[in-house]
Order: C-alpha cells, then sequence, then structure tokens
C-alpha cells in the first residue's frame, strides 16, 4: 500500500517518513485510531515504504514497482508478518491461529483496510462467536521473529488488534518488546489501546491517528466509488470519522434524501401546521426503525452546523452547495438560547426510536416540541 492511496493524514504520514529518513525507526509502535480509520492502512504503507528497495532518501512514498513492493502490495511478503484475532469456524475446526486463515486475511484488507472486527468476523464464517489472539499464538509469535529477515532489511510484524490478547500471547509479545530481535519491527495497529498491558504501552512509540475528516470522506466517496457530491456528505456527516462505515454505507438508503427531509421538517416545525406536520410524520414512519435513526442522527449533526455556522461562518468552512442557503437562513432560528433544547429533543426522539417506540407518535411530538424551541 501506498501513502497516497490514504486520504489525508498528512501530518502522520509526515512523521513516519522522518523517521526513515533519520534513521530512528522505533522497533515496536502503535497505531491508535478509531475502527473504521487510516491505522492500519498507515502501518501498511509504513512497513512497505521501510522496505522499499528502489525508496531515494528523500522520497515520499515507496516506488510501488520494485519487487519488494509488489509483494508488500499482496500482503505476499515472506517478511510481512500478520497477527490477527481468530476463531473456530466451519474450516478450521480446532488451533485457531492467524497463519491458518491468511488467505481470508489477505482477501479482507485487500479489499478494503478501513474495515473493523465484526466485518473481519463475518469474513471467516465466524457466525456469533468472539475472536481473540490466544495463548496458542504466543509459540507462533516466538517462531515467527526467530528466523532473521529472508530478503528484506526489515522483519516486519504487524499485531492487528492487540488488545483482544490472550494474557499469554500479550506476555510473549511484552518479552519480545523488552528484548527486541535485530531488524524486527513490531506495528501494534489498536482501536481500544487502553485496554493493553501498561508494561506493552510504556514499551511502544505511540503513533497517533486522528478520525478521517468530513471532507476526506466526502472526497474519497465521491473519487473512488463516484457517490454523487450530496449523498457522499451525508454518509460522511454519519460516518463520524469512520471511512470504513461510509464505504460499507455507500450505497444504502440511496432513495433518501436526509437533508431534504429535515429542511422540510424545520419548516413545518416552526409554521406548527398540524395537517403538514402529520403528513410528514407518515413519510418518517415508512423510513424504518434504522433510517429513521440515521435520519435523526443526521439532523443532530447538521443542527451542530448551523449553530457553528451562526456564531461564525468560518467554523464551517465547507458546505454543499444545496446546504448552503438553508444553513444560513436557519441559523438565525439556532442559537446558544436554544440549541441545547433542540439538541435534547433530538437525541430523546433517537433514544425512544431505538426503543421501538411508535415512530409516528416520536415524530409528531418532537415537532411541537421543537416549534416551540425555535421561537426562543
Amino acid at each position: 500500500m501506498l501513502f497516497q492511496d490514504i486520504p489525508n493524514q498528512t501530518a502522520v504520514k509526515a512523521l513516519l517518513r522522518q523517521s526513515v529518513a533519520r534513521q530512528h525507526v522505533a522497533h515496536a509502535q502503535l497505531f491508535r485510531g478509531q475502527e473504521g480509520g487510516a491505522a492500519l492502512a498507515l502501518a501498511l504503507a509504513y512497513a512497505q515504504f521501510l522496505n522499499c528497495e528502489e525508496r531515494a532518501p528523500d522520497a515520499q512514498d515507496s516506488c510501488g514497482h520494485c519487487p519488494a513492493c509488489t509483494k508488500m502490495a499482496k500482503l505476499a511478503h515472506p517478511d510481512l508478518n500478520f497477527i490477527m484475532p481468530v476463531t473456530t469456524t466451519k474450516t478450521v475446526t480446532k488451533d485457531a491461529v492467524s497463519s491458518k486463515f491468511m488467505g481470508e486475511w489477505r482477501s479482507f484488507v485487500l479489499d478494503n483496510p478501513y474495515q473493523g472486527l465484526n466485518d473481519w468476523m463475518q469474513h471467516i464464517g465466524a457466525e456469533n462467536k468472539q475472536g481473540n489472539i490466544s495463548k496458542d499464538e504466543a509459540v507462533q509469535i516466538l517462531k515467527l521473529v526467530s528466523l532473521k529477515a529472508f530478503e528484506a532489511r526489515f522483519k516486519i510484524v504487524i499485531i492487528w488488534l492487540p488488545e483482544l490478547m490472550h494474557p499469554a500471547a500479550a506476555n510473549a509479545v511484552l518479552k519480545l518488546l523488552e528484548e527486541p530481535p535485530p531488524a524486527t519491527i513490531f506495528l501494534l495497529v489498536s482501536h481500544a489501546p487502553e485496554q493493553l498491558l501498561p508494561t506493552i504501552i510504556s514499551r511502544v512509540q505511540p503513533v497517533v491517528v486522528r478520525p478521517f475528516s468530513e471532507d476526506d470522506i466526502t472526497d474519497f466517496l465521491r473519487d473512488a466509488y463516484q457517490v454523487p457530491e450530496a449523498k457522499a456528505r451525508q454518509v460522511a456527516q454519519l460516518a463520524e470519522g469512520s471511512l470504513g462505515a461510509a464505504i460499507a454505507s455507500r450505497d444504502a438508503n440511496a432513495d433518501h434524501d436526509y437533508f431534504e427531509f429535515f429542511a422540510k421538517w424545520m419548516r413545518q416545525c416552526y409554521s406548527q401546521k398540524a395537517a403538514d406536520i402529520l403528513k410528514q410524520s407518515d413519510e418518517f414512519q415508512k423510513l424504518g426503525r434504522e433510517n429513521q435513526k440515521e435520519l435523526l442522527s443526521y439532523s443532530l449533526g447538521l443542527l451542530r452546523k448551523v449553530l457553528l455556522f451562526g456564531i461564525d461562518p468560518k467554523f464551517v468552512p465547507h458546505l454543499a452547495s444545496g446546504e448552503q442557503q438553508f444553513v444560513t437562513g436557519f441559523a438565525k432560528f439556532v442559537t446558544p438560547r436554544n440549541a441545547d433544547l433542540l439538541t435534547k429533543e433530538l437525541t430523546d426522539a433517537h433514544y425512544h426510536i431505538e426503543r421501538n417506540a411508535n415512530a409516528k407518535m416520536v415524530f409528531v411530538d418532537s415537532s411541537l416540541r421543537l416549534g416551540g424551541f425555535l421561537k426562543i
């Protein structure tokens, strides 16, 4: 994987390049970031950058065409090793360790390196079982690093979700971090680093990976998947920094325009015309529970934008063309005086929908309350 394939993350990429240029590559690094973020992708790009055979001293990325890069890109380099959570499945009925799932892992990561644990469990057919890095993996980890690198400068071990390590596996990793084998680099990719042993945390160099911005996700969906701008931005707002979630839901709800619904809803709330509110409550009910929850989540995000825009338009530098006019006008009615009340009402509506309350009743009740708050 190349750094250029990963949206933005400019600061982290620069930090990783500098570590190589200055020959200060830490033997153990912890890429910490949210699920659906760039942590794994950055670890893969960094591993390829480290072992690129034709990289110039001031290069900004791997060459992408040398033998090492070609193998790394396919996750088939003999000096690139993976440890990940697994469990028994229909095809692996006992002694489930990472090495038995390498074929599935390659296809999983090459298809989309921004996926999470549940996606991985579904990919290997784990059904309702929980994955972990078992105590049997401890022996495999020690075997992995007992040999010198076959053909690259560094032997690289990527441990995905080390917070799921069995204590025996965690202790084996800790021992290796305390007495690192020569020319071996451990890249730990974690979504919940606070669950790791404090002694492991103290022996790794942290690499903090920020969530993707709304613009990053919007641009990626538009360029990589040809999602229309308005739909891409809507999906990006709901994804809350997770590119994995955005990719998974890019085709979902394609027939629903949440922005149009929200704009129409707020106008009706303000006008308090009961017949119009009742008519739109029918539309809300037809969405179905998951789409109703997504609409309310989207509404909360857009409401925050409106408030920030009203305080200072500089706080919301990027708005979809269709949103600009509405946000500018609606900002007059969303102020610090009523923002908490409006937010709480939408949050409460989400809570009630999640617990299977009658959608039509929730919508009408919230509409009447919101209309009152908008006039404060």
